[in-house]
């Protein structure tokens, strides 16, 4: 899907895991999905996998998956060989995207897939578009914006659909406060790298080329 494509169609990911890098050998044991088409889910991921080793105590106790849980789950390699043909070409989201898009790029170079979908990332645009928020964790954004939530943290497809609801809302906020009717992917993208005081003059410099165009 190019780059020029709607910020509202995209899949949102989420990954829980063994530790907090694959570069420290560290692997995926859930993912979670849902696919947005024009801000509507229209379809969903989720599977445990199997690393091929026992996760710790802390990791149990943190996400509620247990080592019985994955005992039986298909591999890393197998599960990732379905979500590479979930995503489909498909924008990417997460929520904390650096540390999703490191997982998701080690994963597939297991099963030699290249992972060239562009990511955007909700943290960084919600610093950007809510600085009053008391901070940008995904739970304390879900409670600010007073989004869908079963409660369920830090499980990848429960994640994955609040992170779903926080990215809708932050571009019907965009698309309210500056009046711009499409939102690009990219404009997402340029947001994220874009400094907090200079947000307000990129949306509306946006909002005036619609005007003339």
């Amino acid at each position: 899907m190019d780059v020029d494509s709607s910020a509202s169609t995209v899949v949102v990911l989420d990954f829980e895991t063994t530790g907090l890098s694959p570069d420290h050998g560290n692997r995926a044991i859930e993912i979670g999905a849902v696919k947005l088409v024009d801000g509507v889910i229209v379809d969903r991921f989720q599977q445990l996998m199997n690393p091929g080793r026992k996760i710790s105590f802390f990791i149990e106790d943190f996400t509620g998956i247990t080592n019985g849980m994955l005992q039986n789950a298909p591999s890393c390699e197998e599960t990732m060989c379905s979500f590479a043909q979930f995503v489909q070409d498909f924008s990417l989201v997460a929520h904390n995207a650096s540390f999703d898009a490191r997982f998701l790029r080690s994963e597939f170079e297991r099963i030699h897939h290249v992972q060239d979908e562009p990511f955007a990332c909700s943290m960084l645009a919600a610093r950007r578009i809510y600085p009053n928020a008391p901070n940008h964790k995904l739970e304390t954004l879900v409670r600010y914006k007073n989004l869908p939530s079963d409660g369920n943290y830090h499980r990848a497809l429960a994640d994955a659909e609040m992170t779903a609801h926080l990215w809708k809302a932050i571009l019907d906020d965009i698309s309210t406060q500056y009046g711009i009717s499409h939102i690009p992917f990219r404009l997402m993208q340029k947001l994220t790298r874009t400094a907090k005081q200079s947000v307000p003059r990129l949306l509306s410099c946006i909002n005036q080329h619609d005007e003339r165009s």
